[in-house]
């Protein structure tokens, strides 16, 4: 006689009915041969199929013991009780539980996806089973497209995937007219002689004498166990054995990952309506994600283009020993001797004092208030002010205290109207001065954008207008290459041999854009805070969808469990369909936060909204842990469901 696989010693099962136990297993004591076709036979209600899902790993008894191989399965873990039902077991119903979405071929691969075949393999081997199993031609067809003999078959072919080792078959003729169940029960006892062991369920005697050992059960207790004499004990060659099964880790994660990506995208396709109105919350909160970030962006690039326009390698000076020093306004040293020191310093490019007045304009019949500046004629070079008409004032216009002047565009409008100006005399106070030049209008709000502004020679200005001879500030340009810390310490140095003390303060670009840049950063870290809002909003969303989701795939998960879906596979399963749900909604919303961004950026020339890869980084992180967190609860609870209550909710 074959060695004993399956061994069951005081086995009972019993369940809660309000405040009793209903008894539906009493005392089961059972031993079944490797390689034997058992039947198990009763009335309804006789507790064989609860008897059939404890031998399957998928409910586990109240008492006793029952050993698997030599193996206790009642200390089995939920994960070891899962291999247990993916390498031993092959399970044929009488609802053959086949899911509605899969192909044929798919629907038998699925236990090889849970032991780590790759998809090539168990494409092949699902389409070598349902060949033997007489469906070569219906490979691709859906349950639904198919009879109940040939869903059974398929069943069938589910079974034998992973090997099935034992073929458990619960009313495996049922649901089949008898001329399919005749071909269903003939292709078990093929699979018996060639060595599988079969265990049958079922209420039917004439199925049950198709089996060479014949067990009765009765109110949960076995009534006989006799052998079958009519039985035909022919054996054949053992089937050979399956391929092997257990790819590396990272080969049967990805295949698990890639099975649970395609049901996800099968569970939306299936609902789109509602798929739609679950990611809508990621998409609004994605295109509100990725737009501030995309002004934020263009916001920060704006102003930084500003202070570049006002060069970066620049070094203002300005009097008083720090800023708000109280007594900057006495402090006379920033003067021509400075000016001329510094201009010979071999670090600097150029270097331009400056001095502003408001006063009053005078051309013909109009009079505007401006402001007046006194500078140097490096001033239009370092500070990047280019020239629209005309030329600028030259050194020697500087040495002669020449009244010559350059305004700005707008101050030309107010004054001579669109065209003109060059050559004309304007009252600059009480002081005529002759324009040689109109400088370009700005769009920063650096300089003088919509303000009236006009230069003078410094040296006009100061004695003519002004009645000073020292400057309000200094500005240098430092050498291209050089490094404007050291060139600034430099020049702190010089100014204070030329000053013997230390009455004036210094700022850079440099610093300027780096306080502008930590303010930005801090601004858009709060818009961003409050996109994620909308984000949060919308992840709720999706975890009440996946938790309707949830329970209306509580079939489908009892099917992966019965083949061998461990709880972490299935856990794994709903938070990738999360996931892919957060991702899809953060597709849309990046392509609306893109359409929003193109029609700004046609409309506003000054301004551009950016969308970089940063901030769409940013939202596909951010929808992936929108997912990962408001998906968990929906995959643990699906991960946590028990085999057989999960398989028998329709």
């Amino acid at each position: 006689m074959s060695a004993v696989l399956i061994e069951l010693r005081g086995l009972c099962r019993s369940f809660p009915a309000g405040d009793e136990d209903i008894l539906i297993l009493d005392d089961i004591n059972l031993s079944i041969a490797r390689g034997e076709m058992v039947a198990i036979i009763g009335q309804s209600g006789s507790g064989k199929s609860t008897l059939m899902n404890i031998l399957g790993g998928l409910d586990s008894p109240s008492s006793g013991s029952y050993r698997f191989a030599g193996r206790e399965v009642g200390e089995l873990a939920a994960d070891e009780l899962a291999a247990l039902r993916r390498d031993h077991f092959g399970f044929i119903f009488q609802r053959y539980h086949l899911l509605g979405a899969l192909s044929a071929t798919e629907n038998v691969a699925v236990p090889a996806v849970y032991a780590g075949l790759p998809q090539s393999e168990r494409k092949a081997r699902a389409a070598q089973l349902l060949t033997r199993l007489g469906l070569a031609e219906r490979l691709e067809y859906k349950p639904r497209q198919l009879s109940g003999g040939q869903q059974q078959r398929v069943s069938i072919a589910r079974a034998l995937m992973n090997g099935g080792e034992v073929i458990l078959a619960d009313e495996p003729t049922g649901a089949l007219d008898s001329k399919s169940g005749e071909d269903v029960l003939q292709i078990l006892r093929e699979l018996h002689e060639h060595g599988h062991t079969v265990i049958l369920v079922t209420h039917d005697s004439k199925v049950a004498a198709q089996a060479d050992r014949i067990i009765e059960i009765r109110d949960g207790r076995i009534l006989s166990d006799m052998a079958n004499p009519v039985a035909d004990p022919v054996r054949l060659a053992p089937d050979a054995p399956p391929p092997a099964c257990h790819a590396s880790a990272p080969q049967a994660l990805l295949g698990q990952w890639r099975e649970a990506f395609a049901m996800a995208l099968r569970a939306l396709l299936a609902n789109r309506m509602r798929s739609l109105l679950t990611m809508l919350g990621i998409i609004i909160g994605i295109a509100s994600v990725v737009s501030i970030m995309a002004l934020g962006e263009g916001m920060e690039r704006k102003v930084l283009d500003n202070f570049a326009g006002l060069g970066v390698n620049n070094i203002s000076v300005y009097p008083g020993a720090y800023p708000g020093d109280d007594k900057a306004a006495s402090i006379k040293t920033l003067n021509e001797n400075d000016l001329q020191q510094l201009a010979r310093e071999p670090y600097l490019d150029g270097v331009t004092p400056f001095s502003q007045r408001g006063a009053r304009l005078r051309a013909g019949s109009v009079d505007v208030n401006a402001t007046v500046q006194g500078v140097a004629p490096d001033y239009f070079r370092i500070r990047n002010q280019g020239i629209k008409e005309g030329v600028a004032f030259s050194a020697e216009d500087v040495r002669r205290q020449a009244q010559v002047a350059v305004i700005g565009e707008k101050t030309r409008e107010r004054l001579f109207g669109q065209m003109g100006g060059v050559g004309q005399i304007i009252l600059v106070g009480n002081i005529p001065v002759q324009v040689i030049g109109v400088a370009e209008a700005k769009s920063s709000g650096f300089g003088f954008g919509d303000s009236l502004d006009i230069w003078l020679p410094y040296s006009t200005a100061g004695s003519r207008l002004f009645g000073q001879l020292h400057f309000s500030s200094l500005t240098v340009q430092v050498r291209d290459g050089l490094p404007v810390k050291a060139a600034e310490a430099a020049l702190q140095k010089r100014l204070e041999s030329l000053h013997g003390r230390r009455d004036f303060f210094t700022h850079t670009m440099e610093d300027m854009m780096k306080n502008f840049e930590s303010t930005a950063s801090s601004i858009k870290l709060f818009l961003l805070m409050i996109g994620v809002i909308s984000l949060v909003v919308g992840g709720i969303g999706v975890m009440n969808i996946m938790l309707v989701s949830v329970t209306e795939r509580t079939h489908e998960i009892g099917i992966r469990m019965a083949v061998g879906a461990r709880q972490s596979d299935i856990r794994s399963q709903f938070l990738i369909e999360a996931v892919v749900v957060c991702l899809l909604g953060a597709g849309i919303g990046i392509g609306l936060s893109a359409l929003l961004g193109a029609a700004v950026n046609a409309i506003f020339q000054d301004f551009q909204m950016l969308l970089t890869t940063g901030a769409i980084g940013t939202a596909v992180l951010c929808a992936s842990g929108i997912g990962i967190v408001f998906g968990f609860l929906p995959a643990r609870r699906a991960a946590q469901l028990a085999p057989i209550e999960a398989l028998v909710r329709e």
